[in-house]
C-alpha cells in the first residue's frame, strides 16, 4: 500500500546519494560541512551543485574564496560526518577538533580530507538562488579517487571503501553490490528492454495482485 506524503517530505525521497564532506579556506582559515545535497550539472565544461543555506558558515566561506572541494567519505567517518553537521565553524575549528588530518589540494587552498575515499576541486562560477538555498555551481579543476574504490565507477568490492550516503536524519546506508544491466539489441540497431524469467514471473504476480485489488475495490 502506498502512503501519502507532505512535499516538504520529497527531499528524503531523492535522499541517498554520496554525501560530501565541503572543504574552504579563507585568509588561512579552514573549514569543512557534509553536503548531501550535491550533484553533477554538466559533461562538458564540468560543472557540479552544491545547495547551501545562507545561515551556513560555509555559505558565508564561499561567497569569500570563490573556491572549494568535495570530499566523498567511507563509512569510518559516519560518525565524524554526523558531528560537522551539527556544529558551526563559525564557533569551532572543526577539522581541528575532529582531528581529522589534510593534504594540500592541487588547484585550490581549501585542504583535501584524508580518509576519504575521492576528492573534487572546483572553482565557483555562479551562484542561484533558488528558494532557502543558494546553488554554488563549481567548475571541476581536479579529481582523484582511491584505486580499491573507484575505476570508472565505484567498485562496492569491500565496505571500507564504498562512499557513504545520507537518508536523513541520524540514519546512513552504503550500496550492496554493483550489477550490470542487460539489453537485446533489435534488428534494426535499437536497444529493447531483456527480461529475465524470475523479472516475467515477478512482474505476471504484480500486475494479478493490481487485478484483485482493483476488483475488490469496484465490488
Amino acid at each position: 500500500m502506498r502512503r501519502v506524503l507532505t512535499e516538504f517530505d520529497a527531499r528524503r525521497l531523492l535522499a541517498g546519494a554520496p554525501v560530501v564532506l565541503v572543504t574552504t579556506r579563507w585568509h588561512g582559515v579552514a573549514n569543512v560541512m557534509p553536503v548531501a545535497w550535491n550533484m553533477p550539472l554538466s559533461h562538458d565544461p564540468p560543472l557540479v551543485g552544491i545547495a547551501i543555506h545562507p545561515s551556513r558558515h560555509t555559505y558565508d566561506m564561499l561567497r569569500l574564496s570563490q573556491e572549494f572541494a568535495l570530499n566523498v567519505p567511507s563509512r569510518r567517518l559516519m560518525n565524524h560526518v554526523q558531528y560537522l553537521g551539527t556544529v558551526s565553524g563559525r564557533d569551532v575549528q572543526k577539522i581541528e577538533v575532529a582531528k581529522l588530518p589534510t593534504f594540500k589540494a592541487q588547484r585550490v587552498d581549501a585542504p583535501l580530507l584524508e580518509g576519504c575515499l575521492a576528492h573534487v576541486e572546483c572553482s565557483v562560477e555562479e551562484v542561484l538562488h533558488l528558494g532557502d538555498h543558494y546553488l554554488f555551481v563549481g567548475k571541476v579543476l581536479a579529481a582523484q579517487a582511491e584505486r580499491e574504490a573507484f575505476e570508472e565507477a565505484w567498485l562496492l568490492e569491500d565496505d571500507d571503501y564504498k562512499p557513504l550516503h545520507y537518508l536523513g536524519g541520524e540514519l546512513y546506508a552504503v550500496l550492496g553490490e554493483r550489477r550490470q544491466a542487460h539489453l537485446r539489441t533489435s534488428e534494426e540497431g535499437s536497444a529493447e528492454l531483456e527480461e529475465t524469467a524470475e523479472e516475467r514471473e515477478r512482474r505476471e504476480e504484480e500486475e494479478a495482485h493490481r487485478q484483485e485489488q482493483q476488483e475488490r475495490e469496484e465490488r
